[in-house]
């Protein structure tokens, strides 16, 4: 009888061990876990510390839900773009570079390859963000009435002469080099000329840039910065939150009204009105359980219309995908 209940017990734990084992292997594997992307949808996904702003935020709501434990956690780790965005770009004109960077997770996702695009008026929120760190160094904005004029021209207008003026107020491509340097953009080239040969526009819309690098000057506005004082970061976006009616597409396609969107767009000709446009759009999309920046390059597109429509697909996929 000692025997066969030795025999049992050895039995009984050999059954709990190998429990024990599927149970953390079936963990690890666990459904919200990120898998590799498609090789044709030329997708990629890095993961990144969580900014300060999720971290102040999660320190001052200590009763709120792990985020592997909510909807909104688990679609933070997926791709915001997905099969579906690569299905659709694949018929459109064009070549469509974009990234999406979530604030609660501090997660990127990157969309499409190629070289960096001109950014067209997308370059004001630069020379904007360039324009407050000169000026607030000692606190506030630093700006004058009449820099603060031209600055809302700049970004609620899109107006290219007030962003001339304050190109050239701010030191022009070098100073706005260096203020990239601070900011963490690698990859962005301050045009050489505002008066360029051959080219009809601002040549300040030829300075060229990353989907990645519009996400780090986006981020210099909403987490704490050693670069822009609080009440620059928030004057630039409140100037994002008020553009004009007939210039809020982008970014905010599909997103519903009640839903905070900071944004600033970019269109521009670049061989004629007929043919090969550079439509652009960065911004910030909070409320809705959503919280995220989002920057789109595209060229190559036959019409003004045609780029804008492509930016807004992509983004009413990013955002249902985010929630």
């Amino acid at each position: 009888m000692l025997v066969a209940l030795g025999a049992c017990a050895v039995i009984a734990a050999g059954t709990v061990a190998g429990l024990a084992a599927t149970g953390s292997g079936s963990q690890a594997h666990a459904p919200g876990a990120t898998n590799g992307p498609s090789a044709d949808a030329r997708l990629s996904v890095t993961s990144l510390a969580p900014s300060a702003r999720a971290r102040s935020a999660q320190a001052h709501s200590p009763a709120a839900p792990s985020p592997r434990a909510t909807p909104a956690g688990a679609a933070s780790r997926r791709d915001p773009f997905g099969a579906a965005a690569a299905s659709y770009l694949a018929g459109r004109a064009g070549t469509v570079l974009a990234a999406v960077y979530d604030l609660r997770s501090g997660r990127t996702w990157h969309l499409g390859q190629g070289q960096p695009q001109a950014e067209a008026s997308i370059v004001k929120l630069d020379v904007l963000e360039t324009l407050l760190a000169e000026r607030g160094q000692g606190g506030g904005t630093g700006l004058s009435a009449s820099e603060r004029t031209l600055a809302e021209q700049m970004i609620e207008d899109s107006d290219n002469d007030a962003a001339t003026s304050l190109w050239y107020a701010v030191g022009g491509a070098a100073r706005i080099r260096s203020f990239n340097a601070r900011a963490g953009l690698t990859r962005t080239a301050p045009s050489s000329c505002v008066v360029c040969p051959g080219f009809a526009w601002p040549g300040w819309g030829l300075t060229t840039t990353t989907p990645e690098d519009q996400i780090a000057l986006l981020r210099q506005l909403v987490t704490p910065s050693s670069l822009l004082t609080g009440a620059a970061r928030e004057y630039a976006l409140s100037l994002m939150r008020d553009v004009t009616p007939s210039q809020r597409w982008g970014v905010s396609g599909g997103v519903p009204a009640q839903v905070s969107v900071a944004l600033k767009n970019g269109w521009l000709p670049l061989r004629g009105a007929a043919s090969d446009w550079q439509i652009n759009s960065v911004g910030w999309v909070s409320g809705g359980g959503r919280d995220y920046l989002m920057a789109v390059l595209t060229t190559g597109n036959p019409s003004e219309q045609y780029g804008i429509d492509t930016i807004d697909r992509l983004a009413a996929m990013v955002w249902h995908r985010m929630g």
